[in-house]
């Protein structure tokens, strides 16, 4: 072997010693990814942002899509097949185990960014009963989170009260426009809904799920959201509310449909 082939082979051993320790642009330490428990640092997670817009389509599809959640687990994550792309929301956080599941398999996460208008802050009213009182107060704490203002309507303690006076006050609050949505919670969520409704300009949707809680968005432009303390725990409360805020009604078909529930409405007025 000649001097100048030793050079070159020497060269291409720095090159491939440089590319493999250093991340390709795209790449970026999850800093929201709490540190895991082991003594071992884990590699950085990849992460690619994504617009959901036509545009900017992935090249093949997600093999999950857990982006309602702000917490992922590793039951959201087990499963998955080695570098599969699982598709989360922006401000999402990974749990430790989560984490060390995503660096085995090399899963490829991709972080959904809301709709335009979707991140703007809301002001938001919110009111509950004595049994939704605790529920009322942790939710307060995650709409300051997520950056929206909230105007609270009570209750103030767990002293028993009746909950149609607190849907009624912050139904009045959305159909005076003084608000932008308004978030109800008591036992079951029903009955604030059906209190809630009663007001004129009011579409108060009672949701148990994420899929529901898009849904009263997307098709019903549901201006009201209803919770039940004693039918959800507080992390399917905060999926929930995550959701129902980052979701639109978009379509003019579903517009439409709106559209018909308010003229329904009108031929009752008083």
């Amino acid at each position: 072997m000649t001097v100048d082939d030793e050079t070159r082979d020497r060269v291409r051993a720095l090159v491939r010693d440089v590319l493999a320790n250093t991340l390709p642009a795209e790449e970026e330490t999850a800093s929201a990814v709490p540190p895991s428990s082991s003594t071992t640092q884990s590699p950085p997670t990849r992460f690619i942002n994504t617009v959901p817009d036509e545009s900017t389509a992935p090249q093949k599809e997600y093999a999950r899509d857990e982006s309602a959640k702000m917490v992922i687990t590793e039951d959201d994550v087990r499963g998955l097949e080695e570098g599969a792309r699982l598709r989360i929301a922006e401000g999402a956080r990974l749990t430790p185990l989560a984490s060390d599941i995503i660096h085995e398999k090399h899963i490829e996460l991709v972080r959904r960014l809301p709709r335009r208008g979707s991140r703007e802050s809301k002001m938001v009213a919110v009111g509950a009963d004595h049994g939704g009182y605790k529920m009322k107060e942790e939710l307060k704490a995650f709409l300051t989170e997520l950056g929206h203002r909230v105007h609270d309507y009570g209750t103030n303690s767990e002293d028993a009260v009746d909950y149609p006076d607190f849907a009624h006050a912050v139904a009045r609050a959305v159909a005076d426009r003084s608000v932008d949505v308004g978030i109800i919670i008591d036992g079951a969520g029903v009955g604030s809904a059906m209190t809630a409704n009663k007001v004129p300009g009011v579409r108060a949707a009672a949701c148990y799920s994420v899929a529901v809680a898009k849904n009263s968005r997307e098709h019903n432009d549901a201006n009201v959201l209803t919770l039940g303390s004693k039918t959800i725990n507080s992390a399917e409360m905060r999926e929930i509310v995550n959701a129902w805020l980052s979701t639109e009604i978009s379509e003019e078909r579903h517009r439409k449909r709106v559209a018909k529930i308010v003229a329904v409405e009108r031929q009752y007025a008083c």
